[in-house]
């Protein structure tokens, strides 16, 4: 997919991706409130940045991806103790960012960022 234009995006976020990204964020907190919709929310999680400016989603399946990330069982757990609340609570301080000219580049660093906050996934490339 090529990358869409500075205008394109921008239209994007103040048509539309300012008022759906809470709406995804929260769906995928509650989603990852479950055992079963857990895969669910994380994949909305990932697609966040893209909901908000139609950002490239970026590639999961490089092996890039791998090297440097936590174990499973270190992620399984810090997403159990502390990334299911945390992560709720970034991406609203992030909401309340990005309604703001001055505080969307800030919006933007802090969504980019979402997969980690919940899960220590760290995203290469």
């Amino acid at each position: 997919m090529a990358d869409r234009s500075l205008f394109v995006r921008a239209l994007w976020f103040l048509v539309v991706g300012w008022w759906v990204t809470p709406i995804v964020v929260n769906v995928a907190w509650l989603l990852n409130a479950t055992i079963i919709l857990l895969p669910l929310g994380i994949k909305l999680i990932n697609l966040v940045p893209t909901v908000l400016t139609l950002a490239e989603p970026r590639s999961l399946d490089t092996p890039e991806t791998a090297r440097g990330q936590h174990s499973l069982v270190v992620r399984a757990v810090y997403f159990v103790f502390v990334g299911w609340w945390l992560s709720l609570a970034w991406a609203n301080v992030a909401n309340v960012f990005a309604v703001s000219i001055i505080g969307l580049p800030i919006a933007l660093w802090m969504f980019n960022r979402l997969p980690y906050v919940t899960s220590l996934y760290r995203f290469h490339g």
